[in-house]
C-alpha cells in the first residue's frame, strides 16, 4: 500500500530554523476552463498586494483543449464537427507552450506563487515543477523522468504530465500543470500533444493499474510541492478563495 509522504510541518521545524513561508492549497473538483483562468487572474493580482499567501489550485477540467503562445493550428487535429461531436472546447491559453488537452481524469495544478526575492528563475522554476511531479509520481510507484530537450514529465517515451506555465510582473506566476491521473487517453488523437509528433501519452492508471481518485494524487501532489518549494503546507476550502 502506498504510504502518503511526510512534509515537515511547523511545529517539527528543527531548533533555530526559520519558518518556511506558507502555501495554501485547494482541491476545487471539476472546473471550467474561463472560470479557473478568471480565479487565477484575481489571485495573481491579490498575490502581487501581498493580500493573499502562496496558492496551490489543483482541479480538473471538462474535455477542452488550449492554445499556448506557440500553439500552431495544425496541431489540433479535430475538426470543428469532430470537436462539437465529443464536446471539445478550444480555448486561447496565456501560458507558455503549444496545444494541450485537459479533461476528466486529470490533474491541473495552478500555483499562484511569488517568486521573489531568491526563485526569479523560469528554468528553475520549470525544473522544479517537472521534480515535484516526478517525486509525486514515485510515491504512486511510477518512475518517471526528464527528457532533455522537452518540457514536462515523461515513463519510458511516453508522457504523463506537461507543464505550461506563466510569470507576471512581480515574478507572480499563473498556469501551471497537468498530470493524467485516469485520463481516457483516446482525447489526445484530437491533437499533437505539445506539438511533439514523437512518442506517445500515458497516465498513472495505465501505468499501475490502480485507479487512485485525483484528489488522493492531488494530496500527495501538494506535500511534494511543498517539500520541493520549500513552503509550509495548509490546506483550505474553496470557500477560503474568497478572500481573492
Amino acid at each position: 500500500m502506498r504510504e502518503a509522504p511526510q512534509l515537515e510541518g511547523e511545529g517539527r521545524r528543527p531548533r533555530g530554523a526559520p519558518a518556511r513561508p506558507a502555501l495554501e492549497t485547494c482541491w476545487l473538483g471539476r472546473v471550467a476552463y474561463a472560470d479557473a483562468t478568471r480565479l487565477q487572474a484575481r489571485l495573481v493580482r491579490a498575490r502581487r498586494e501581498a493580500t493573499v499567501k502562496d496558492r496551490l489550485l489543483l482541479l480538473e477540467h471538462p474535455h477542452v483543449i488550449t492554445l499556448g503562445a506557440s500553439a500552431r493550428e495544425e496541431h489540433v487535429l479535430a475538426d470543428a464537427a469532430e470537436r462539437a461531436l465529443l464536446g471539445i472546447d478550444v480555448v486561447e491559453s496565456g501560458r507558455g507552450g503549444d496545444v494541450t488537452y485537459h479533461g476528466p481524469g486529470q490533474l491541473v495544478g495552478y500555483p499562484i506563487l511569488d517568486l521573489k526575492p531568491d526563485r526569479c528563475d523560469l528554468h528553475r522554476y520549470v525544473r522544479d515543477i517537472e521534480t515535484v511531479l516526478i517525486d509525486g509520481l514515485a510515491d504512486w510507484g511510477v518512475r518517471a523522468r526528464r527528457i532533455s530537450g522537452h518540457t514536462g514529465v515523461w515513463v519510458g517515451r511516453n508522457k504523463i504530465a506537461a507543464i505550461g506555465v506563466r510569470v507576471s510582473s512581480g515574478w507572480i506566476t499563473s498556469h501551471g500543470f497537468a498530470l493524467n491521473v485516469h485520463t481516457d487517453l483516446r482525447f489526445f488523437d484530437t491533437i499533437v500533444p505539445c506539438g511533439i509528433r514523437e512518442g506517445g501519452v500515458t497516465s498513472l492508471a495505465q501505468e499501475t493499474g490502480r485507479r487512485g481518485t485525483l484528489e488522493e494524487v492531488a494530496d500527495t501532489i501538494a506535500v511534494r510541492f511543498a517539500a520541493t518549494f520549500e513552503r509550509s503546507l495548509r490546506r483550505i476550502l474553496p470557500e477560503g478563495l474568497a478572500t481573492a
